[in-house]
């Protein structure tokens, strides 16, 4: 009985040890809503929570709706208090998969991936398909990539006197330096 234990927790370790996570709570995620002719619309946040399971390509992002920057202080109080309503839905998420991931075959030369899973945003989930580029240099894994939502997608309104100022597809770029955990 003494060596089945011994062997379990064996086994048990050796899954742990292979299981490798990679995380940063300094991810980036930029959005830009701009139309041509009018004013820009884009905000950063430089404090996105992402994780990676690099033996399943499994990835979860979490953003707090509150840390975007804009430009001008007004375009960030109209965005947390009447389009993404950031008291009532505070954080976006999302839950993923990278496509045909292989953490043995990263390098420091990107190579291109898929990653789909659901974006939840205003209180509403999505699936969505994201376009990224992912490397690896020593102990970090870097993901960057892009992907586009439509606000009427998370019933986020638009009102009709800035809806020609706001674009109808807005452009989302992330960039997650991920450090083995």
């Amino acid at each position: 009985m003494k060596k089945i234990i011994v062997l379990l927790f064996l086994f048990v370790g050796i899954l742990h040890v292979s299981a490798q996570k990679y995380a940063t709570k300094t991810g980036n995620l930029k959005f830009e809503a701009s139309v041509e002719s009018f004013e820009e619309i884009t905000a950063e946040n430089k404090n996105t929570s992402a994780i990676l399971e690099s033996s399943t390509g499994e990835i979860a992002v979490l953003t707090l709706m509150k840390g975007f920057r804009f430009k001008i202080a007004l375009m960030e109080e109209h965005f947390n208090e009447n389009y993404i309503e950031s008291d009532k839905f505070p954080k976006a998420t999302f839950k993923g998969k990278v496509e045909d991931f292989d953490a043995s075959k990263l390098s420091s030369t990107p190579k291109a991936f898929k990653i789909s899973g659901d974006l939840t945003l205003h209180g509403k989930t999505k699936k969505i398909i994201a376009s990224a580029k992912i490397l690896k240099s020593g102990d970090k894994i870097t993901i960057t990539g892009n992907f586009d939502v439509k606000p009427e997608d998370f019933d986020i309104e638009i009102p009709k006197l800035v809806s020609k100022k706001v674009s109808e597809k807005i452009k989302v770029n992330f960039s997650f330096g991920l450090a083995k955990l």
